[in-house]
């Protein structure tokens, strides 16, 4: 998982680590998604749900298997996922740079909410 984010994921996080992905899937093992294409890993999203919001994290496809569908399919997993668990919408961590993305969240029917910044503090 972490070969595959750090060849097809844009940026990295302080849980880019195969502890930070064994604690995910120990937590929530439905949060992870993952698209396959003959046994090959094409696509990821982190679907999570803490009970209130509904976040994604870690949308990657391939640059090989980009603008195939796999990112449609994926958010759509999510989203129902999201909806089985109550959950009423949606936000997604996109980095500014990163314009490729911003056209698939935009087609996926996401936009920029501008009044709000994000405010980070690492714990370790």
């Amino acid at each position: 998982m972490l070969a595959f984010w750090e060849r097809a994921a844009e940026g990295v996080s302080i849980s880019d680590d195969p502890a930070g992905v064994t604690r995910l899937v120990e937590r929530d093992p439905g949060a992870l998604l993952v698209a396959e294409r003959d046994g090959v890993l094409v696509g990821t999203v982190i679907a999570g749900f803490d009970g209130w919001r509904c976040h994604l994290y870690r949308l990657a496809v391939a640059p090989e298997a980009r603008r195939q569908g796999v990112g449609t399919a994926l958010l759509a997993a999510a989203e129902e996922r999201f909806a089985a668990l109550g959950g009423r919408r949606a936000d997604a961590m996109v980095l500014r740079r990163n314009v490729t993305a911003h056209r698939a969240w935009e087609a996926g029917g996401y936009g920029p909410q501008e009044a709000w910044v994000r405010w980070v503090k690492p714990l370790s």
